[in-house]
């Protein structure tokens, strides 16, 4: 990357010399990416498969905590510094995120959800590791599965700013239907992901899961590579330093993976970033000059150069009524992403509903609801993640749309349009029925049902003759027993389907709630990146062409003497800048970069 840099650097200078300090910010924004490469992983999997220990062995440090019970509370971010620390990201009424540090050496003690009442967002762990000290930023979240409404959707929109997935499950059983449906929303976010089939020291038929899961994935139409790894082999290795337990505990594979899809595709995506920006500002650097120069080499053309600034007028003009287009295309679009997605998203929480009724109408919600929690969490999970999906794909759809208002000036880079940070989820919990009645409860209901039928029965039967209790009284109790057990049972069985379908309800609209809010906050921030990004590509292009037209005539103006040498300066400095877009068009052929084994 020094060959890069060095580029780089020139180009800013040029910007410098030129005076447009827009387009240095940009170029020192870019240089800043090449001089720190951040490489984000994501490590995801349901509950108890292993990812706080996988991270613990991938980094040689015990700092996940490790358990049979969640462990993994907020999402746990790891990067590299000289010297260990830990701090507490905070939610806060603004934009801004709160910092709290935080001793390392109790992490695991971290159970609360909120710190001095502020929710605690995420947790940033700084560590000397020679993996992190090559730019990987390891991710540690929470299960997806879990019962509540959070876990899922927030791994979810960490995904598209991550430079790589690893999905994490274990060998005791094949890939399940909801382990499943995350790998389809986790690889149209992004692509780069990897299944990993951990914990294989522990299950002898680990090869016969490995090769249904494949099977599995082929079925899905997820062609996504599969390993199988061990942490315990890879930790064992490490304190032996044997070279054989380290390749059977399968992290090589894992580090061909990083090495070819990760590091190879971001220096890839860098290169070609970096090409863009450099050839954006050889552009704009070229306009002004280019236009001085036209006019002081033909300075008796003078209808020509006049022809030339009302062109160059035109263009302006026509520029600043794309801009207003621009705007009012992102206005719209905006708007109607908005009332979409929310639409989508009641939609998705209505058919559930619907769903579940049914279910409960022709069942007893008593004695399966431990199971019905399940699959309607589960299900939530998956409906809020195909919204969170669909609200992905329509805003890059509508940054495409506004990007056609900027043809003229070239390609246009596309921003970021889905911003994961600052969104905030609270665990929606599914209330419990009350329970049923016991045995000596039912007994005594139909012991009370049939004494009034023995007592009505037997009054009647002694003007017979008979005795109160006789055999025609004892029957009649028995059956006028029956049916106020019957009768019960069936009211107290309709009362919990009612109960049911009503917390269903209460879950359903806690959610509703919350995932409206966090998708309201995620389109608002949305508008404002393709506000700004855009913004900036109208306001860098206005600049060149007035900045041209002034040159343009300052050079109509300039005096015969400085002519000749204003001249041979402004062609010294377009060959320089032809240069840079030279050099902008030659990034193309990624380098390699080890990584640790």
């Amino acid at each position: 990357m020094d060959s890069l840099l060095s580029v780089l650097d020139n180009t800013v200078a040029a910007a410098r010399a030129a005076g447009r300090d827009d387009l240095v910010a940009r170029l020192e924004t870019a240089a800043v990416r090449v001089r720190d490469p951040r490489r984000r992983i994501v490590v995801a999997g349901q509950l108890d498969q292993g990812k706080s220990r996988f991270i613990n062995a991938l980094l040689n440090v015990e700092i996940c905590p490790v358990g049979d019970d969640v462990t993994t509370r907020f999402p746990m971010q790891l990067a590299y510094a000289p010297q260990p620390r830990a701090e507490l990201v905070l939610a806060t009424t603004s934009s801004e995120e709160e910092r709290v540090e935080f001793p390392i050496a109790d992490l695991p003690s971290i159970g609360d959800r909120s710190v001095a009442g502020k929710q605690i967002l995420r947790i940033e762990v700084h560590l000397p590791a020679d993996l992190l000290a090559d730019g990987i930023v390891l991710i540690d979240t929470p299960g997806i599965g879990a019962r509540t409404t959070a876990g899922t959707l927030g791994v979810l929109e960490m995904l598209p700013a991550a430079d790589a997935v690893l999905v994490i499950s274990d060998a005791s059983t094949e890939l399940t239907a909801p382990e499943l449906t995350f790998l389809r929303q986790a690889t149209e976010l992004c692509p780069a992901t990897a299944v990993l089939m951990s914990k294989t020291d522990l299950y002898p038929h680990w090869r016969q899961v490995f090769e249904a899961d494949r099977e599995h994935l082929r079925k899905a139409n997820l062609d996504l590579p599969l390993l199988p790894i061990s942490a315990l082999l890879r930790a064992h290795a490490l304190r032996l330093q044997d070279a054989q337990l380290g390749a059977e505990s399968g992290y090589g594979q894992l580090y061909q993976f990083l090495r070819e899809q990760v590091v190879a595709r971001d220096e890839a995506a860098t290169r070609a970033a970096i090409a863009r920006e450099m050839s954006s500002a050889a552009e704009h650097l070229a306009l002004a000059l280019g236009s001085e120069l036209v006019a002081l080499r033909d300075p008796q053309q003078a209808a020509a150069a006049v022809g030339e600034l009302q062109s160059a007028k035109a263009r302006a003009q026509q520029l600043h009524r794309r801009t207003a287009a621009w705007q009012q295309t992102l206005a719209d679009g905006i708007t109607d992403l908005a009332g979409d997605v929310d639409h989508d998203l009641r939609e998705r929480l209505r058919e559930i509903a619907r769903t579940g009724e049914e279910w409960i109408d022709d069942h007893d919600p008593g004695r399966h609801w431990g199971a019905i929690s399940e699959w309607l969490t589960g299900t939530v999970d998956s409906a809020l993640g195909d919204n969170l999906l669909w609200a992905h794909t329509r805003a890059e759809a509508l940054a495409n749309q506004v990007a056609e208002h900027f043809l003229e000036l070239g390609s246009v880079d596309l921003p970021a349009a889905l911003d994961p940070s600052g969104t905030t989820h609270r665990t929606g919990t599914l209330g419990d029925l009350e329970p049923d009645i016991g045995v000596l409860s039912k007994v005594l209901v139909g012991m009370r049902g049939s004494y009034g039928g023995v007592l009505m029965v037997g009054l009647a039967t002694t003007f017979a003759g008979l005795a109160l209790l006789n055999p025609i009284s004892l029957g009649a109790g028995v059956l006028v027993g029956g049916k106020a057990y019957r009768d019960d049972k069936q009211a107290r069985l309709t009362r919990r389907r009612a109960e049911a379908k009503n917390a269903i309800r209460r879950f359903l609209d806690d959610v509703a709630f919350q995932a409206g809010k966090d998708s309201r906050d995620r389109i608002h921030r949305i508008h404002r990146v393709l506000r700004d990004h855009y913004a900036g590509i109208a306001e860098r292009s206005l600049r060149s062409i007035d900045e041209s037209l002034t040159a343009a005539q300052e050079a109509a103006s300039i005096q015969a003497k400085h002519r000749a040498e204003r001249t041979a300066a402004l062609e010294h400095q377009l060959t320089a800048v032809a240069a840079l877009r030279n050099h902008a068009t030659a990034l193309t052929a990624p380098t390699r970069i080890p990584l640790p084994k």
